[in-house]
């Protein structure tokens, strides 16, 4: 079974930038589609946007143009660097394959102050 750590979260400011990343365990991580995902307090997990195996991407409109993810294979890592950071960016962000989901990791928290 894939474990999912995610790292790289904190306290930023409005408008600063943040890298999170995400490191899987086992060898099929690069044969497989990977997404990021948000779960903010009260509110349902959702998907910020994913990586193919190719490495084309694809985002919520939320956060087209501002967040970018990537990914490095030789070290079963996917990265989401978050740029112009809005309160509303606030969540514990989790990856993971984007078809039949791995065990959920504990995630990272990004909290974004005014």
């Amino acid at each position: 079974q894939v474990q999912l750590v995610e790292s790289g979260g904190g306290l930023v400011q409005a408008g600063g930038s943040l890298r999170v990343s995400c490191a899987a365990s086992g060898s099929t991580f690069s044969s497989n589609a990977i997404g990021w995902y948000r779960q903010a307090p009260g509110k349902q997990r959702e998907l910020v946007g994913g990586i193919s195996t190719g490495g084309s991407t694809n985002y919520a409109d939320s956060v087209k143009g501002r967040f970018t993810i990537s990914r490095d294979n030789a070290k079963n890592t996917v990265y989401l660097q978050m740029n112009s950071l809005k309160p509303e960016d606030t969540a514990v962000y989790y990856c993971n394959r984007l078809v039949r989901p791995w065990v959920w990791g504990q995630g990272t928290q990004v909290t974004v102050s005014s």
